[in-house]
């Protein structure tokens, strides 16, 4: 059965992540926190801000950049984004 959470992201109760998706305990609030719905936006965004920003996950500045956007999306209602970027359709 899946587990139904109250979406910090989405404001609403939508299916939970299975685990931790991230190290500490800010992977585990991401794991009470966020839905799989808002967790996948937000992996929608980070392959764009590494590719279009050119990021190596092995750099350290490259990982904290992608962590603080991350807690901005998904904590604090920040519209995160890769510049430059353009939805399809418009």
């Amino acid at each position: 059965m899946a587990r139904t959470i109250q979406c910090t992201k989405l404001n609403r109760q939508a299916e939970g992540l299975d685990y931790a998706p991230y190290p500490g305990e800010l992977g585990v609030r991401i794991w009470r926190e966020i839905s799989k719905e808002a967790w996948a936006q937000w992996m929608d965004i980070q392959t764009r801000l590494v590719n279009e920003n050119h990021l190596s996950l092995a750099e350290p500045e490259a990982r904290k950049f992608l962590a603080e956007r991350m807690q901005g999306f998904l904590f604090e209602d920040q519209d995160v984004e890769a510049d430059g970027y353009v939805p399809p359709g418009r």
